[in-house]
């Protein structure tokens, strides 16, 4: 699932990704909201807010949205960077090393106490884009920016561009792409509502800790390809 890339990749390598990190930002995404009241998987909206901020000349508002986007997008190139390092050292970690940082990040913001919630909820936002932008980054590079997982806007269009060609595209072979495509697709829009579901739930009964329903997934996830890898070696 994390170690094959290129002409290795298969649509089940790609629908097992596609799963589980759209789970996880679903879970993320949920309780980042509950918990700071701000979406925490996507910068789009904060554009928004960001110019609404400036326009008002309510700049600490507007400075807060600009860290939101900057948090996602050092996540991405902190990832990007991070896998053109170890590719060159040692491909077998390539994916393990930025996984387990996210962990880290998710863990570490799950345990914040509740009472600090409201306290710190831009530097606490900041972690979960930060995490949320590794995230988006690194599955873009193992599936070759075949799979998206921490937002559903563009998920949409191309679904509804592939779904609109069914009508039209007659030839088998066209036709199996397109339908392995909006599976694929249809996968990352369930697994992330499974995932706000799941996160919403759990929130509500233990609050922020719900998270740690993201980390376990992932340490899940990194234990069974370890184990499937080591198999095949």
């Amino acid at each position: 699932m994390l170690h094959h890339h290129g002409h290795t990749r298969t649509l089940r390598h790609n629908l097992q990704l596609a799963g589980l990190l759209s789970f996880v930002a679903g879970v993320v995404n949920v309780c980042g909201f509950f918990a700071v009241e701000t979406l925490t998987t996507n910068v789009t909206g904060h554009f928004a807010f960001f110019a609404q901020g400036m326009l008002r000349r309510d700049y600490a508002v507007a400075f807060e949205y600009f860290a939101f986007i900057v948090a996602f997008f050092l996540g991405s190139v902190f990832a990007s960077v991070l896998v053109e390092i170890i590719s060159r050292r040692n491909a077998r970690f390539v994916y393990l090393v930025p996984v387990a940082i996210e962990i880290t990040i998710i863990t570490v913001a799950a345990l914040v106490p509740v009472e600090h919630n409201f306290t710190y909820t831009t530097e606490l936002s900041c972690f979960l884009l930060f995490a949320m932008g590794l995230q988006n980054s690194l599955v873009t590079i193992i599936s070759s920016a075949v799979v998206r997982t921490t937002h559903l806007t563009g998920l949409f269009t191309d679904l509804g561009i592939e779904v609109g060609q069914l009508f039209f595209y007659k030839e088998a072979d066209k036709r199996r792409k397109l339908r392995a495509s909006v599976g694929l697709r249809f996968t990352i829009i369930a697994a992330f509502f499974s995932g706000c579901t799941a996160g919403g739930i759990a929130y509500s009964f233990i609050g922020l800790d719900a998270m740690l329903i993201a980390s376990a997934a992932l340490a899940g996830a990194l234990i069974y390809d370890g184990w499937k890898y080591g198999k095949g070696h």
